[in-house]
């Protein structure tokens, strides 16, 4: 008797473990800057959706923008804080996936063009033509702020590719990385994230002797949180609402400023044509 009981139990046991797997709910983020500081900011929001959602909720960090799209898509994550071309690579993969939330900032997002001093380039509300020549870097090869926007205003204002207007062009991999690269004189130019500038001005890990903003972009939509469409099949009717709940309602500002943003507002995946559009004009979306 004392062995069925037993028998039992570890069964119970298991059937619990595999029912609370079986609802965990999963997210991740596009790694655009440092990987600890990621880690840190994350976790608190899993913590933050767990406690609204009624669920276990974990974040999962990813090494690159192209390998968050392919989380998103093989259904490793449910849901996720995409760039705007990141976002639009992943919702076109997996039908019904939704744009939910952005960032206040989001809406009128811009991206830095930064410069080493001795380049000798000053800031200017106009494109600053004298960068031709230059070394430049963007970010990550997948992101709207550190390489679409500023790619396609690159063309756009000097009619010419990246390759051809400056002598050398890199790929930092992440917005802290270009402003490292900049700063260290690795390269002369690069383009930035203006929330990362900011961020990390505040910290003060930027050297104002060493490098500047010269110019930055016209405004265009980026971050947000996407979800799967298939959500409410897996975690109940009403969990994608309940989801997208949770984000407008996020009111702490600790929270908040690890993003840093100072809310969230709704938002949709019409708001993503700019970006659908200018990926096309460019050749990074088909």
């Amino acid at each position: 008797m004392k062995f069925i009981w037993k028998s039992l139990l570890a069964l119970t046991t298991l059937l619990a473990t595999s029912s609370s797997f079986a609802t965990v709910f999963t997210f991740t983020a596009i790694p655009d800057e440092d990987e600890s500081r990621l880690q840190e900011r994350f976790n608190k929001v899993a913590v933050y959706l767990s406690e609204q959602l009624g669920v276990e909720v974990r974040y999962i960090p990813v090494k690159s923008y192209a390998a968050a799209v392919t989380a998103f898509r093989n259904d490793q994550v449910q849901l996720a804080w995409f760039g705007g071309l990141s976002g639009v690579r992943a919702r076109a993969l997996v039908p019904d996936s939704e744009a939910l939330a952005q960032g206040y900032e989001d809406q009128f997002f811009k991206t830095y063009f930064i410069a080493h001093h001795q380049a000798e380039l000053t800031a200017a509300a106009e494109f600053p033509h004298n960068v031709a020549g230059k070394t430049f870097t963007f970010g990550s090869k997948g992101s709207t702020s550190g390489r679409l926007m500023p790619e396609f205003y690159l063309r756009l204002l000097s009619e010419k590719s990246p390759e051809q207007l400056f002598s050398r062009v890199g790929f930092s991999g992440d917005h802290s990385r270009t402003i490292a690269q900049v700063q260290s004189g690795a390269y002369q130019v690069g383009a930035v994230n203006y929330k990362v500038w900011e961020s990390e001005l505040a910290a003060g890990k930027i050297d104002a002797n060493k490098v500047s903003v010269i110019w930055e972009t016209p405004t265009y939509p980026d971050y947000q949180w996407s979800i799967r469409g298939d959500v409410d099949g897996r975690y109940g009717e009403g969990f994608k609402a309940k989801v997208k709940a949770a984000l407008l309602n996020m009111k702490d500002p600790e929270l908040l400023a690890s993003f840093p943003r100072q809310s969230f507002v709704p938002a949709s995946n019409a708001d993503y044509e700019p970006i659908v559009q200018t990926g096309k004009a460019i050749g990074l979306l088909e």
